[in-house]
């Protein structure tokens, strides 16, 4: 099967991560992949281009709707002859709609990657738009409902796949590897916190900061790690040295360890003001830490309160804290237990092997009712694909 995955962008975001590792996946399993890129490559395309993906940007200027990107696109659509065009994120979707005006594709899916991709004109968008698609996709049960209560999406159009890792990298970290990089943080004894995401409004971490003081009023010795970057980083320091935490909280920039930071972390804490199906906190249960969130978007999905972390209302900085202190006075075999239960369920319904299985699914489906038929890949075809994670 051709699939060409066309992303708004392929930078740092948890949309851009899940996009590459399905187009690793979905290569390993005998298919023919491309990415292209709405706006320049950034880190995520050039993963993709150092894997040996073919990736290529459509050069567009973020927040500036250039036609001549779309001409790029039908022309890349007319030269390499997709069966599937597979869109990500609210910019993609609908310039791949745009695109099928212009040039034939037998089968179309795009996905939505959160529970707010945007205000009244990208919604109407989308509902003037959604005869140009074959099918749609969400990342949680909770966005599906705001989609379809809201009549942005028709039900029957729709359907939740949910974001996927490879739970091999976070099962497989080497022993020893908590011991050493705690030493090379200078964490010792104290309970460590870990936050990873860009520095962006629906992260609310001035929310999250809030709630950790409160905790250090309680554990002075506690230690919060964040590591990522963005727009809003420099308010975010700002807001530390204003709250006086500097050296309790830690600034790690970009990681590309982060089944190693997981390891050496105590616990997960994310404190969004909304999501999808964050990547981070699937990599985060995988890594077996039990994990304090904000119920919203699919966090409750990911996180069954109570067995697996704790769930706190978004925009309140008091329950979260009550959230965080609730897990970090847990005796440490019960937080490992919760991190163990955690691991088992992404590894039982988020694996990346299963979400590939229901992308692939999907794609022969909607070819099917175009009356084009694509022989499956054989395990002989597949070679060494992650197969430790896949459906039986």
């Amino acid at each position: 099967m051709r699939i060409l995955l066309l992303s708004t962008s392929m930078g740092m975001g948890g949309a851009d991560k899940q996009l590459l590792s399905a187009a690793l996946e979905m290569r390993s399993r005998g298919n023919e992949v491309m990415i292209a890129s709405l706006t320049p490559l950034g880190p995520m395309g050039q993963q993709a281009l150092s894997g040996g993906i073919p990736t290529v940007s459509l050069d567009m200027r973020r927040g500036f709707p250039d036609p001549r990107g779309l001409m790029r696109l039908v022309q890349l659509v007319r030269g390499w002859k997709p069966d599937v065009l597979h869109s990500h994120m609210v910019h993609a979707n609908l310039m791949a709609r745009v695109a099928r005006l212009f040039v034939s594709v037998p089968a179309l899916v795009s996905t939505i990657h959160n529970i707010n991709e945007g205000g009244r004109v990208r919604m109407a968008a989308y509902r003037l738009t959604n005869r140009l698609v074959d099918h749609m996709t969400i990342v949680s049960e909770a966005a599906a409902e705001r989609f379809v209560s809201e009549d942005i999406v028709p039900r029957e159009l729709l359907r939740v796949v949910p974001n996927g890792v490879d739970t091999d990298l976070f099962r497989n970290v080497p022993p020893g590897t908590r011991e050493s990089l705690r030493q090379s943080l200078g964490i010792a004894r104290e309970f460590a916190w870990l936050a990873i995401g860009r520095f962006e409004v629906a992260k609310d971490y001035p929310n999250m900061l809030r709630a950790f003081a409160g905790v250090r009023r309680r554990h002075p010795d506690a230690v919060l790690l964040l590591v990522g970057r963005g727009s809003l980083q420099a308010e975010t320091e700002a807001l530390v040295s204003e709250m006086g935490l500097p050296g309790a909280v830690r600034f790690l920039g970009v990681r590309h360890d982060v089944p190693e930071l997981l390891s050496a972390a105590d616990g997960y804490v994310m404190s969004s003001a909304w999501e999808g199906m964050p990547i981070v906190l699937l990599e985060a249960a995988a890594g077996g830490l039990p994990i304090v969130a904000t119920r919203v978007g699919g966090n409750h999905e990911v996180v069954r309160d109570g067995e697996t972390g704790f769930l706190a209302p978004p925009r309140d900085h008091e329950e979260l804290t009550r959230a965080m202190l609730r897990l970090a006075e847990l005796p440490g075999d019960q937080r490992r237990a919760m991190g163990a239960r955690g691991a088992e369920h992404i590894q039982t319904h988020y694996g990346l092997g299963r979400v590939v299985d229901r992308w692939e699914a999907l794609y022969r489906e909607v070819l099917a009712r175009k009356g084009v038929t694509i022989p499956a890949a054989t395990r002989e075809t597949v070679g060494s694909g992650r197969s430790g994670d896949s459906a039986a």
